[in-house]
């Protein structure tokens, strides 16, 4: 695995460093227990309600890795998590401000649409409830009274990928948006145009729509000559991508499909060549150290980054990263 950032492996290793570091209460014995049968002692520390918001959830596997870490850190540190979800910005603030309403005593969101949760974080931090931030948005964390902001630089990530379409000698690639408005898909489109030699067309799909966003792929592909590369921004438009290059044959069905997120059925298409490269920005970390971040903040007053958003990705990924990927995502922790 390839790792794009130095800083992303600096801040990592301090952050799992502090979090295996809390075994005197807990820490790395009881979540070896947990990892065992499911469950684990636990800290002695009065137990906390911690509720976590998202733009995206059930059904998504992606988002059932973020649960997955944020609920095995839940179990070491004696949490009570509470999760929901909406697509529409105004339901998840929604959500968020229920959450205010019940005195939870931490929340963890995401700003895929910041401006919609502007609002009822300034509540959540008037009634003195302290907010990790992850996924998306990272610029507007700390304007919004976050704690910290937990995940990948998305415009880093699209650079990244960019500089692998070179390495690999790709000349036109099609961006997949699959989500109208979401401030983190821009931003990886952006990044990959910011580095990639060659040129790069957007293209705006309904990602709940997964038949029409294949026939709306497939008919790009005909219709434009040249792509030979589809970036996909998440890993279920992978799949719906390798189906439309297939679809639209010819030609445009030797595109290579890439991707951002990394999941089971990703793996696989590794495996199989069906896909080129995957952008691995850790899920399981943004759940299991937004979870820790808020439980370590309550009961020792700390805060992760210094000021500065604590990167888990990205890393490309490939077929030769796929016999240690699999036993992980086969477990749901990748």
């Amino acid at each position: 695995m390839r790792t794009r950032t130095s800083r992303t492996a600096a801040v990592l290793i301090a952050v799992i460093a502090l979090a295996a570091g809390c075994s005197s209460s807990g820490g790395k014995d009881d979540e070896d227990k947990a990892n065992d049968d499911g469950g684990g002692k636990g800290v002695s520390t009065p137990r906390l309600k911690i509720a976590m918001v998202t733009h995206s959830g059930e059904g998504d596997t992606f988002w059932d890795i973020v649960q997955s870490g944020a609920e095995q850190a839940a179990r070491k540190d004696n949490v009570e998590f509470l999760y929901a979800n909406d697509k529409e910005a105004k339901g998840q603030a929604e959500l968020v401000q229920s959450f205010v309403d019940k005195k939870v005593d931490g929340i963890v969101v995401t700003l895929a649409k910041p401006e919609a949760m502007k609002a009822v974080l300034a509540h959540a931090t008037a009634a003195g409830i302290p907010v990790v931030t992850i996924n998306s948005g990272a610029e507007f964390s700390a304007k919004f009274g976050a704690l910290t902001h937990i995940g990948q630089d998305e415009s880093v990530a699209g650079e990244a990928v960019g500089t692998e379409l070179n390495a690999r000698g790709r000349k036109k690639a099609l961006c997949v948006l699959h989500e109208q408005g979401n401030v983190s898909l821009e931003q990886r489109c952006a990044g990959v145009k910011k580095t990639f030699d060659g040129t790069v067309e957007n293209l705006n799909v309904e990602g709940t729509n997964a038949p029409g966003a294949q026939s709306s792929i497939s008919a790009k592909l005909q219709a434009t000559k040249g792509i030979d590369a589809v970036v996909a921004l998440g890993a279920p438009i992978a799949a719906v991508s390798v189906k439309a290059k297939e679809d639209a044959g010819g030609a445009a069905g030797e595109a290579e499909v890439d991707t951002f997120d990394l999941n089971a059925e990703v793996v696989k298409r590794l495996k199989a060549k069906e896909v080129g490269f995957a952008v691995d920005q850790q899920p399981y970390l943004q759940g299991y150290l937004s979870v820790d971040e808020l439980w370590l903040h309550k009961t020792n007053a700390n805060v992760l980054g210094g000021g500065k958003p604590v990167l888990t990705g990205p890393a490309i990924v490939t077929e030769k990263d796929v016999p240690k990927l699999e036993k992980y995502t086969a477990r749901g922790t990748r």
